[in-house]
């Protein structure tokens, strides 16, 4: 009988913990950080690789030139009225160098964790800087050309599938990142102008693989804007991780006229 007792006690003593708190063990810890919880490393300085829109990519396109963009009338207007001198002279020059159309400049991205909730993204083209913060504080009211940027990571697929020799767009077996961002000022998808507003959205699927005996990360971008777009703008660019940042060359914000312009335009 004394046995039984002495058992029972022991299984009771295991059961309820040593501080007494029966169905309870070691009270939770804090929540892990952005950075402990990453399911890709970013981390790095990246180079642009141009696979895809070389001549609205590399130069200036011509002046109305909006092809494969789904624009309305309202952004072909727009469009079509740009004025590079005027956008110099007023202290625009960087309006193609937001978090929309910055992406698809050519250059170097080098990117760090600001804080362990915080990844910074600077570009030498155009010395512009995203901060993109995991968690939900509230967006500010101003408006800027990068934006309010909201990340976090995840195992789901964007909505465009892709593929071939850059891997394949979206988390991956190991997981993604999603970004997405909002208060934006009103900037351009291309640098010849072609306009973005204030009430667009960019949601991006950052995606970390290794191609070619190369490190790369791809980035499927998808704009929304009921002002100037009739559906969304999809596009995808390509980085190459770099050993180091040697090459790394900051340059500001710089358009260069287009060759021609495109004939009828204003």
């Amino acid at each position: 009988m004394r046995r039984a007792v002495l058992a029972m006690s022991l299984l009771l003593t295991v059961a309820t913990g040593a501080n007494g708190q029966q169905g309870r063990g070691a009270p939770p810890g804090p929540p892990p950080t952005a950075q402990a919880a990453a399911r890709a490393d970013f981390t790095g300085t990246w180079v642009s690789v141009v696979t895809e829109d070389w001549l609205w990519r590399m130069i200036t396109p011509p002046k109305g030139d909006v092809a494969s963009i789904p624009i309305n009338a309202a952004g072909r207007k727009a469009a079509e009225g740009w004025d590079l001198a005027k956008d110099n002279a007023s202290g625009e020059r960087c309006k193609a160098f937001g978090a929309i159309g910055g992406m698809r400049i050519p250059g170097r991205l080098r990117i760090s964790w600001q804080d362990p909730d915080t990844l910074k993204v600077e570009f030498d083209a155009g010395t512009q800087t995203r901060l993109l913060r995991f968690g939900s504080g509230a967006a500010p009211a101003q408006r800027t050309l990068q934006g309010y940027s909201v990340a976090n990571w995840e195992t789901g697929t964007p909505p465009q599938p892709g593929g071939g020799g850059f891997g394949t767009f979206g988390a991956g077996a190991g997981g993604g990142l999603k970004v997405v961002t909002t208060q934006l000022s009103p900037g351009y998808l291309r640098k010849n102008g072609v306009p973005y507003s204030q009430n667009a959205t960019l949601t991006e699927y950052f995606d970390r693989h290794s191609d070619f005996d190369e490190e790369w990360f791809t980035v499927t971008a998808i704009v929304e804007d009921p002002q100037y777009l009739t559906q969304p703008f999809i596009t995808s660019t390509h980085f190459k991780k770099e050993p180091d940042g040697s090459k790394w060359d900051p340059t500001p914000c710089q358009t260069n006229p287009p060759r021609i312009d495109k004939p009828g335009a204003n």
